[in-house]
């Protein structure tokens, strides 16, 4: 059975002698089904597992509220939500990472308890993550039966093991030779080739996918399909987890549908279509209040992105934004928007295309070269990029300015570090009883706001920020969004990359989705969350209605700046 994410593993390869050389041998690749769907029957017979009245609470929050699912031998079922709908949480009491309060779980006709991740194993559940999970400097055989072995008279049995392995690869249309190959030197989609191979060496009857998309090339996505089609007509049961919906209509049988805590319904592919998937998830369209501004069009963009590209990541991204502007970057996850972020920083360098600072190309080589360039960014791993957890107040507001801060740039001049740090406490509500206090001991919100003040020390021309409310409670992030305004109405250009879409909407003055590593659509202030996320999510036929200009303020029209299927 294979090992999910976080589990121990006992035994391993190491210490033990690899075979001599690659296993030989021509491989006859099993038939395909190219059809849309899985090609089963959908819903027929009894169900393989059911899930009934499932909830699951996290102190205050609840995660799950109620939960019912029902997956068919051979049957293809896209779980659907937007972020915090629940499904990361159902899946994990699935897998057995996470156990539930409430509800039962029944295999095959008989209720079981998953109580562990060697217990859904045991039932035949694996799970094959976003990122592989694997270990790179082991050949494919190794990873695939790690604590596992088939072993006789206490040695490994090589040629026995390597000949399943090849079995197990010839199901998923890999070459023999890959069974003594080194996974480091595998593709990532080869890499998650093998992870399905070490499920199915478990003899796994259901295969939980999450989010197996994000990380692959359309010609990558077209073989995990193929393998997808082979092993539901084999009768394995697949969960597809996916924010790019416009792929369910080509390998689902049937959508189940999350929202606010709770299953919706399941309902046949057949009878959907992406924007009826997307008004699902959010509960129709929605609208909330916004803070309207008066942009100047006419003004010459503060910062100016112009085909800029990095390769693998993203390409051919257009963006403006305006002094005293707000503009949204909203892409899936995998959709290559968090990766501009750090391009437009100097974190990793763009190399096709061109940034431009008040008209004049600039080249941001690191964080501290951003820096003096006027660019200020508030990363998305606030934890690993933005905090020195087990520093004060006052020291992780002030690095990064020790400059301005020092005494004839000799030593640090505490009073005036202190003062800073008193400040911005003060005009950014960060509530501390003292500047003194560690920040790994403050609440998400806080905290976020204390790396958001580092950036504000010395105001930047150009504010990027990351995710800037992940993980924070709403009345924070009322604070940040706050404060975000009044950045911007004091003129500085912000770019808000965010995957929260109702965030997105609400702060932006326009906005543009990124879709395949380039962005695609723009928004205006006017924009609903079903147009933005389908568009997001593939849906080119349907574009939305532009709404009328104003001269003197940020159009609410929406137009395609390019098609991107």
């Amino acid at each position: 059975m294979s090992t999910s994410a976080g589990d121990s593993l006992d035994g391993g390869a190491a210490g033990t002698t690899r075979p001599p050389g690659p296993v030989d041998g021509p491989i006859t690749p099993q038939p395909t089904n190219d059809a849309g769907a899985s090609g089963a029957t959908s819903k027929s017979g009894t169900p393989r597992l059911q899930m009934t009245g499932i909830s699951k609470r996290y102190g205050a929050v609840r995660a799950i509220r109620h939960a019912d699912l029902e997956v068919y031998p051979g049957q293809v079922l896209a779980l659907v939500g937007e972020n915090g709908a629940g499904k990361s949480t159902l899946i994990k009491i699935l897998s057995g990472a996470v156990v539930a309060d409430t509800g039962t779980i029944t295999y095959e006709g008989r209720e079981v308890s998953i109580s562990s991740t060697s217990d859904a194993m045991a039932l035949g559940v694996a799970t094959v993550y976003q990122e592989p999970q694997l270990f790179s400097e082991l050949t494919v055989s190794e990873n695939i039966f790690l604590g596992r072995e088939i072993r006789k008279a206490g040695r490994i049995d090589w040629s026995v093991q390597n000949a399943k392995v090849v079995e197990l690869l010839a199901l998923l249309d890999l070459p023999a030779r890959y069974a003594t190959a080194v996974v480091g030197d595998l593709s990532i989609a080869e890499q998650q080739q093998v992870s399905i191979a070490k499920a199915l060496a478990g003899d796994a009857t259901i295969l939980i996918l999450d989010e197996p998309s994000a990380i692959l090339t359309d010609a990558e996505i077209e073989v995990l399909f193929r393998v997808v089609r082979r092993l539901t007509t084999s009768g394995v049961s697949v969960i597809y987890i996916s924010h790019r919906l416009d792929e369910l209509f080509r390998i689902s049988d049937d959508v189940l549908v999350m929202r606010d805590g709770r299953t919706i319904d399941t309902y046949p592919i057949t009878e959907l279509s992406v924007r009826k998937v997307v008004e699902l998830m959010v509960g129709g369209i929605l609208s909330e209040t916004k803070h309207e501004r008066r942009i100047d069009a006419s003004a010459t963009p503060r910062l100016e992105l112009v085909g800029l590209g990095r390769h693998g990541e993203f390409h051919d991204v257009d963006v403006q934004v305006r002094p005293g502007e707000i503009v949204g970057l909203y892409g899936l996850v995998g959709s290559g928007v968090a990766e501009i972020a750090d391009s437009v920083y100097g974190i990793d360098q763009a190399d096709t295309g061109h940034i431009l600072l008040d008209g004049q190309a600039v080249q941001p080589r690191s964080p501290r070269h951003a820096q003096r360039l006027g660019i200020g960014l508030l990363p998305a791993n606030r934890k690993q990029q933005g905090m020195f957890s087990f520093q004060s107040i006052m020291f992780n507001i002030s690095a990064g300015h020790l400059s301005l801060l020092s005494h004839l740039k000799v030593w640090v001049d505490r009073g005036k570090e202190r003062a800073v740090a008193q400040d911005m406490i003060r005009r950014l509500a960060v509530k501390t009883p003292s500047e003194n206090q560690h920040i790994g001991a403050m609440s998400g919100g806080n905290a976020q706001k204390v790396v958001l003040a580092r950036q504000l020390v010395e105001r930047p021309q150009v504010l990027v920020l990351a995710e800037p409310t992940q993980g924070v409670d709403v009345g924070a992030k009322e604070e940040i969004h706050r404060i975000i305004a009044e950045l911007a109405d004091a003129g500085t250009a912000v770019l808000v990359v965010t995957s929260d879409l109702p965030e997105a909407i609400r702060i932006s003055d326009r906005l543009q989705v990124v879709r395949n590593g380039t962005t695609t659509v723009e928004f205006g202030p006017d924009a609903t969350q079903v147009d933005v996320l389908a568009a997001a999510a593939g849906d080119v036929d349907h574009p939305p209605s532009p709404a009328p200009t104003a001269p003197d303020t940020q159009s609410g029209s929406t137009e395609h700046s390019k098609e991107v299927s």
